[in-house]
């Protein structure tokens, strides 16, 4: 919706600009990925790495409880643009770029009690296995 400023400012060829991150200019830090980080899950209240099916699919991809970073919805707003890592998307609609592999999933509760949502999490990763499996 245009007001009568913008309008103006239009039509004197001021060009207006939207900062992509606010939040950035109102104190909050970046966040920034670790080296080692091969893994970004992202949801509202992200489950501890000791949860049996969080388990289970870290072994499955081959990574640490280390190599993962747990992050909410605001703070993956302030990663970089390009993340050289995989992403876990639990809950969470979102369209930052994760190096081509993101699993997009029900929320954490939901995804335990159902066969179907689990099913869709292994075939998300059996369509990247390539790619997942042979990383250092």
């Amino acid at each position: 919706m245009s007001t009568r400023r913008d309008w103006l400012l239009q039509q004197m060829g001021i060009t207006q600009y939207q900062l992509r991150r606010p939040r950035v200019l109102q104190g909050e830090i970046a966040v920034t990925l670790l080296p080692d980080t091969r893994l970004v899950l992202v949801a509202e209240h992200a489950p501890t790495l000791q949860e049996p099916l969080i388990r289970d699919v870290l072994h499955a991809l081959n990574i640490q409880p280390a190599q993962v970073m747990a992050l909410t919805p605001e703070q993956l707003q302030m990663l970089p643009e390009q993340v050289d890592c995989a992403g876990w998307l639990l809950g969470v609609a979102s369209e930052h770029p994760f190096n081509g592999i993101r699993f997009d999933t029900a929320v954490f509760n939901e995804l335990i009690s159902s066969g179907a949502a689990k099913r869709a999490l292994w075939q998300q990763m059996c369509n990247h296995d390539n790619t997942l499996f042979n990383h250092p």
